[in-house]
């Protein structure tokens, strides 16, 4: 976009900017126009506005705040999705010259907002959301080490999700693909605002995620329940650290790198470009620094998921609990030197590839040792096929898939061949869907109770396992047999018609999919309709961790103060000796809610979008009422305050081990 189209008033925005010619986007726009003016009206009707700012909106204890982390994966895996479903559409219909329906330049935006949304917005939020409302409640804390920075970073992540979706309607969105490789992501390639919605919501979505790595490492160093050492946390709470270890260590590195890109774009530096000293390899080496324990930010938590579900239903002790946890940490440490295996085709020599390679098949062997631990703890054990079990024993079928072929992939020679085909596609998503998904569904069906004090419907529940895991392998398999024909990956269009049969069928899986995901909220519903018959105990499953010793739901303060650890498993040591809580209440000292949070992020995200747009006179407000309300929140000297004893008895007793 040339100078002499930025006005002083509106930057580069104009009116040619609203896609009003696009009939998808037009009619997506008007839906979700129409849904959220319903939501309005039932709110208003209801009176629901105060208790909703009041109790979430504002709210720093983290069991709320992990649900709406939870509640924005799934809103943001139901957008993310449509992208999917447009894809598979698009390839199922243009084959042997055949157009489509999308046109290309749409296309491009398509899979490249999949990509930033199911990375960034659900699996990171879905991840985030479960170790923010079982984390604390597993080690006795009564909320997480800063209060407030969790809320912060909530509604920073929201801001992120919303700048991203605001592109859908006003401008366009990146066409480079999920990691924006340079020279294509640069100002010369890509000169439309897509690019920079890119980089600005993954900079004001990554500092939430950054700090809260550091809140959660907090707590679980600092805040444990007295008596709980490192190795009686457990296995959920050592991936938790772990996972918020990497997070710290690999998030300053995307924000540095997206720095760079910036100031390459906006400034006319030379960080990555072919000329004056630039070098696109070297943003390759540093996004795949980032990229590559991204991957295991996303599934180690899920390892703790399994591990907690696994000991639940086999009725018996985790197996090999000290292998777990240093399986655990092998993986976090290896995560960082195996990156360059995302380019083996770039030049780089036998050796480092030969290196790389031998890198990415040791870290194999800690993985390996956590699918026999938990065969193992089934083994011998009276395994009840409850529906948190069925997402489990989906998990380890698909994820070791995926594993497998991720391992193929190691080796050089094989990448040469199927390096950008879709059979690298069809990998990915063997272990995110089989991997991440499924785990994080075995999560949700096993901690709902705790969280709402009543059980998901297991009917629906089951079907929407059904149809997610049949139509993974619908969607997916034949995506290996063309990625070993040498298909590429993103193609809107191909020649060859003996290839529409496989896109045909993962379109077919697709909509399977859809319906797994339409099983869900429809079992979310069904399930708070029938919440009374629903309605459980404190552990409805005989679980085995301390999070189950609370009410469900869990009481605003958790835990007595009195609590003492005297080991591994020590819920399950308290029910065998009819432990009950101690009722010697004393008064406690919490934070209060704040708006804080949510004033920030809204001026990010209203300085993301002037930035897009070179809007400097708003962009610039924006940034001072950040800094001046973050100024200012440090002078709120009244933003905690005492619950007396005979409070914290009304909500606590409840919460007795029986």
């Amino acid at each position: 976009m040339s100078i002499e189209t930025i006005s002083p008033l509106f930057g580069r925005l104009s009116l040619d900017w609203i896609p009003y010619q696009e009939p998808i986007l037009v009619g997506t726009f008007a839906a979700v126009a129409v849904g959220g003016f319903a939501v309005l009206v039932l709110m208003t009707y209801y009176g629901l506005w105060g208790s909703f700012w009041r109790d979430w909106v504002t709210s720093v204890d983290h069991k709320k705040i992990g649900i709406m982390y939870m509640v924005l994966g799934f809103i943001m895996m139901v957008r993310g999705f449509a992208d999917a479903l447009m894809m598979r559409a698009q390839q199922a219909l243009a084959a042997g010259g055949a157009e489509g329906y999308l046109p290309q330049h749409h296309f491009d935006q398509v899979f490249t907002a999949h990509g930033v949304i199911m990375i960034f917005f659900v699996a990171m939020a879905f991840v985030t959301g479960i170790m923010n409302f079982v984390m604390p409640t597993q080690i006795g804390a009564r909320d997480v080490a800063f209060p407030f920075l969790n809320n912060f970073s909530f509604w920073m992540t929201v801001a992120g999700a919303l700048l991203v979706n605001i592109s859908l309607f006003v401008g366009e969105f990146a066409r480079v693909g999920w990691l924006a490789f340079p020279p294509l992501s640069g100002a010369s390639f890509s000169t439309g605002p897509g690019m920079d919605y890119y980089l600005w919501s993954l900079q004001i979505a990554g500092v939430g995620t950054t700090l809260s790595g550091i809140n959660l490492i907090a707590t679980i160093v600092k805040m444990r329940a007295p008596g709980m050492k490192m190795m009686d946390m457990p296995v959920f709470t050592w991936t938790a650290l772990a996972t918020n270890v990497l997070i710290v260590a690999a998030f300053p590195v995307l924000t540095a790198t997206l720095a760079l890109l910036t100031l390459d774009r906006y400034f006319g530096m030379h960080f990555f470009t072919n000329d004056f000293g630039g070098n696109p390899m070297m943003y390759i080496n540093l996004i795949w620094i980032w990229g590559h324990p991204e991957v295991y930010i996303l599934i180690i938590p899920i390892f703790g998921v399994i591990s907690e579900v696994v000991a639940t239903f086999s009725g018996k002790p985790l197996f090999g609990y000290k292998t777990m946890v240093w399986a655990t940490a092998c993986i976090m440490v290896l995560s960082f030197i195996v990156w360059l295996h995302h380019f083996f085709t770039m030049g780089s020599g036998a050796n480092v590839n030969t290196f790389f390679g031998i890198t990415t098949m040791i870290i194999a062997v800690p993985t390996g040792v956590k699918i026999f631990n938990w065969l193992f703890t089934m083994y011998k054990g009276r395994v009840r096929l409850e529906l948190p079990m069925y997402w489990t024993i989906g998990f380890l079928v698909t994820f070791t898939i995926g594993g497998m072929t991720g391992v193929l992939l190691a080796v050089p020679p094989v990448d040469f061949q199927l390096h950008n085909t879709l059979f690298l596609v069809a990998h990915f998503h063997n272990v995110i869907i089989g991997g991440v998904v499924f785990g994080v569904y075995a999560a949700v069906t096993y901690w709902w109770p705790k969280a709402f004090g009543f059980k998901l419907n297991d009917t629906w529940g089951k079907r929407s396992f059904w149809f997610w895991f049949v139509g993974f392998y619908f969607a997916f398999m034949p995506l290996y047999a063309l990625g070993l024909m040498g298909v590429t990956r993103r193609i809107n269009q191909y020649p060859d018609p003996a290839w529409q049969p496989y896109f045909i069928i993962a379109a077919f899986g697709a909509v399977l999919i859809l319906l797994g995901i339409l099983s869900t909220f429809i079992g979310f519903y069904v399930s708070v309709r029938d919440r009374k018959a629903l309605a459980c105990g404190g552990d409805p499953w005989n679980a085995r961790t301390l999070e189950w010793a609370t009410q469900s739901p869990p009481a605003p303060y958790n835990f007595p103060h009195d609590i003492q650890v005297r080991g591994r498993d020590e819920f399950w040591r308290m029910k065998q000796d009819g432990f009950v809580w101690s009722t010697a209440y004393q008064p406690i000292h919490m934070p209060k809610g704040t708006a804080t949070g949510v004033y920030i992020a809204g001026f990010a995200l209203v300085f993301g979008f002037a930035m897009v747009w070179y809007i400097w006179w708003l962009a610039t407000l924006s940034f001072v009422a950040m800094v001046a309300i973050g100024i200012g929140h440090t002078f709120n000297y009244n933003r905690d305050y005492y619950i007396p004893a005979q409070d914290v008895a009304a909500t606590e007793a409840k919460g007795a081990v029986t």
